[in-house]
């Protein structure tokens, strides 16, 4: 019998949701999305996520929930991204409530590298490993052997005297008109502070801007491998879906 699981993905301009198919490890039709309340506190962002789960009947089972924040036991320790009325809440407890089902609740970056490494444009390899999400902010998840060490928030790691992703995500890029070799040349500088305390075997860049990636990857430079997410957009609801699996196993 096919495994239907529902993953959310919460982001700063919307929450997407998909049913994921488990068994053999893909989507299960579109993703369909909603915007983030502008208010997006605890109540205004839960009608959101009960609205897109009666949307998506099909997954009735437990759900997994990718959220921009450090998460410590299902509870939310940051808001860089989301509002400060969300720290300290127990997130997985919160949702599983209104949604009345089991939930695997986890930091978005997370979600997104256990698809790739699983599924992806990781799958296999054994080496330290990192995923790069490019978008608001910079998120980021490290895998050794394939396991998750969860919440690294190099994403805020210094560079030229601020976060990192005040300098290279792809937020910057937009919002300053860069073009992508100027804007490759910011990408490169925090790859290579990366490798200086990591020494990985692989990059892989997702966010919405990887759709570009052949625009963009011949002027990438390091010495370990750098290849495009896979599941580009899909990652994170794909990845959360994988976590609810794991959670109810």
């Amino acid at each position: 019998m096919t495994q239907l699981l529902l993953g959310m993905d919460v982001g700063g301009s919307s929450v997407k949701a998909g049913v994921v198919d488990f068994a053999n490890a893909r989507l299960v039709g579109d993703l369909i999305s909603a915007p983030t309340p502008r208010e997006s506190d605890p109540e205004h962002l839960l009608e959101v996520l009960k609205g897109l789960a009666l949307r998506l009947p099909q997954a009735d089972g437990a759900v997994g929930v990718a959220f921009p924040s450090v998460v410590k036991e299902g509870r939310v320790r940051t808001a860089a991204n989301i509002n400060r009325r969300w720290i300290g809440v127990d997130g997985a407890g919160l949702i599983a409530r209104a949604l009345g089902r089991p939930t695997a609740f986890l930091n978005d970056a997370d979600a997104a590298g256990l698809a790739e490494v699983r599924w992806g444009a990781g799958r296999g390899v054994m080496g330290p490993a990192v995923m790069l999400t490019l978008g608001t902010g910079i998120g980021t998840a490290l895998f050794i052997e394939g396991r998750l060490f969860p919440n690294t928030e190099l994403g805020h790691l210094e560079l030229h005297g601020a976060d990192a992703e005040a300098w290279a995500s792809a937020h910057v890029r937009t919002a300053l008109k860069l073009d992508w070799p100027a804007w490759s040349a910011r990408v490169n500088d925090y790859i290579e502070r990366l490798s200086a305390f990591l020494w990985p075997d692989l990059f892989i860049i997702g966010g919405a801007v990887s759709e570009h990636f052949s625009e963009f990857a011949p002027l990438l430079r390091s010495e370990a491998d750098i290849r495009a997410a896979r599941f580009i957009g899909e990652a994170g609801v794909i990845g959360a879906a994988l976590a609810a699996a794991e959670r109810i196993s």
